[in-house]
């Protein structure tokens, strides 16, 4: 926090935690934290008890932690505060996110001071309309055999699976979305929000077969009824499978899943549902909700599964955007952000599950540097779907690429001290921090002040005393000037890596019949023994009509060609021969040029 962030990338706000990921007091407030999450007591969550507080204020009497680093945290927050203008405008509170009463208390935390506390101001404006077009552009086509898009003239339309259907208990019916039943249109945990509505693909699909197609609607829900979904699938034109895979928060347990996932498979039989109706209907089209990749392999090429989508999490507009997509009026572009391997091995090693340390921290040790498409491409493993795909209703040549260098100066590491760390007043002593006489203390509220002049009787903890030698580092509590870094120097670091060194251009043609928006992709070879193959460095969403062409320009800045030097602690270009690459995917990439480094 204080070398990376603050210092090298030059970062003027506060750092704050999330609720109890606050673990000490000293060490915490040394190394760079600024605020401890409110209503997080650091110690027990929605206590009184926290590393701050009357802890903090102790660590300075005591001379633990020095002044000026409590007044570097002052000033942080409050310059937050006028940043945003809070100085000259305060809306007043509209809304308590812990009822949905119009009237309740103003304090819920400690029922206190009953009054209106929900407005019901509607903000939303235009927002249906904006997540909608957002999940129809982020809807990737992972595998189309000419199933998609539907006609509308096809004579039964099966949609099968639990994930097309709503939650047994609403769109809401789960606390923090802590579940994963029905169509997954979100995730789980303390981020989360209530739907206003949430339209299914089952219902916008009836509605779509119904009232604009001439054919017969069938549907099944129940993904362990396999004997079901095949007798369904079996008389069916096209058999739409919706299936998911969920995540969330850490605070919830979903059957088994601690938050993150606990493996790379479909939830709910979904492998198992996708096998039985691909067996017994020779156009099954599989649209997967996930939180990221699943294991696809072993159904993804059967001839009979005839399209393959990633729709991620759509949102309330679920199911209006993907039938959009299925059925041509809207023409997906998505590129899949992660890679798709065909075993879990193939993602690299596996994250510790268990400790291995005794009762010291766990270990493992990551040794190859590298993560999804950049590993797969340096041990040269075929993944199923390659990072960046994505196919259209369209295609789409490439041709015509064109590098240029661009003026620059030379790259000048930043140099000399800063500024001694600032104090603005005088601490005093302990009696000055006592509790004000008369005070009505808030319960559950975290406040600065003493109970006693005794310091240690203040602290109220079993480590004070402890020597600091023990557990800071030398020269952690100094304020004096100290060299700035090489690479820092402003707000995101040297200025200097971001000049730009070279554009890039290339042509972009529409040579399909219908309209379509490619995303070209820019990926630099930095030519090094170590570097990954190819990283991705530009991106860009261009419309285009048949047959119309476009050429897109963007640029590469010294950062984007430079490696990390361990030993002068900066961005370095290393002289190894570096290589652009532009195409539709990282592994489609039709386009090469050297760039002329010595210009």
């Amino acid at each position: 926090m204080n070398k990376l962030l603050k210092s090298e990338l030059g970062f003027q706000g506060f750092v704050l935690t999330d609720w109890s990921a606050h673990q000490s007091g000293v060490g915490d407030a040394l190394a760079g934290l600024d605020m401890s999450m409110p209503g997080d007591g650091g110690v027990t969550l929605g206590t009184p008890f926290s590393y701050f507080g009357t802890n903090l204020t102790v660590a300075v009497l005591n001379g633990t932690v020095p002044e000026w680093r409590v007044d570097d945290m002052a000033v942080r927050i409050m310059s937050a505060f006028y940043k945003v203008g809070r100085d000259h405008h305060r809306v007043p509170t509209n809304f308590d996110s812990w009822t949905y009463d119009e009237y309740g208390y103003e304090h819920a935390a400690v029922e206190e001071g009953h009054a209106k506390v929900n407005e019901f101001v509607n903000v939303r404006r235009n927002h249906a309309t904006v997540i909608h077009d957002i999940a129809v552009a982020s809807t990737v086509l992972l595998k189309n055999d000419g199933a998609l898009p539907l006609t509308g003239e096809e004579s039964t339309v099966a949609v099968l699976g639990e994930d097309a259907t709503l939650n047994k208990w609403g769109a809401n019916g789960c606390s923090d979305r802590g579940c994963n039943e029905g169509t997954l249109a979100m995730g789980w945990g303390s981020g989360t929000t209530n739907f206003p509505y949430l339209i299914t693909p089952l219902e916008a699909l009836q509605h779509e077969v119904a009232y604009k197609g001439n054919g017969d609607f069938k549907a099944s829900t129940d993904n362990w009824n396999l004997e079901n979904m095949a007798r369904v699938a079996s008389r069916a034109s096209v058999s739409l499978v919706f299936v998911n895979a969920d995540s969330g928060e850490g605070f919830i347990n979903v059957d088994g899943n601690m938050g993150d996932r606990k493996n790379l498979t479909l939830w709910n039989n979904g492998d198992e549902l996708i096998k039985t109706v691909s067996q017994n209907c020779n156009n099954t089209v599989v649209v997967m909700h996930t939180a990221g990749p699943v294991l696809v392999d072993e159904w993804s090429n059967s001839p009979n599964v005839t399209a393959v989508i990633w729709a991620g999490m759509p949102g309330q507009e679920s199911g209006s955007a993907i039938t959009d997509v299925l059925y041509g009026r809207s023409n997906p572009s998505g590129k899949t952000p992660f890679t798709w391997g065909k075993t879990r091995e193939d993602y690299g090693p596996p994250l510790l599950t268990e400790p291995n340390n005794g009762i010291g921290a766990p270990q493992q040790d990551f040794g190859d540097g590298l993560i999804d498409y950049m590993y797969v491409d340096k041990k040269q493993i075929t993944p199923v779907y390659e990072f960046g795909h994505g196919l259209s209703y369209s295609t789409f040549a490439y041709s015509d690429l064109h590098v240029r260098a661009l003026p620059s100066g030379e790259y000048q590491p930043t140099t000399g001290m800063t500024d001694a760390a600032p104090t603005y007043g005088q601490h005093g002593n302990a009696s000055d921090f006592l509790y004000p006489d008369g005070l009505e203390r808030i319960p559950k509220f975290i406040y600065p002040w003493l109970n006693s002049t005794d310091l240690e009787e203040s602290a109220a903890g079993s480590d004070y005393g402890m020597e600091t030698s023990e557990y800071v580092p030398e020269g952690a509590t100094s304020g004096q000037p100290q060299s700035l870094l090489p690479a820092g120097g402003a707000p995101g670091g040297n200025p200097g890596l971001y000049d730009e060194l070279f554009s890039v251009s290339a042509t972009i043609r529409n040579t399909g019949k219908v309209a379509g928006a490619e995303v070209p992709q820019l990926y630099v070879s930095l030519g090094g023994p170590d570097n990954a193959e190819t990283v991705l460095r530009e991106f860009d969403r261009i419309n285009l009509l048949p047959g119309q062409a476009k050429r897109w320009e963007t640029t590469l800045t010294r950062r984007d060609l430079s490696n990390w030097d361990v030993v002068s602690q900066n961005w370095v270009i290393n002289q190894h021969p570096k290589t652009v690459h532009v195409g539709s995917s990282s592994r489609k990439l039709p386009l090469k040029a050297t760039l002329p480094m010595n210009q």
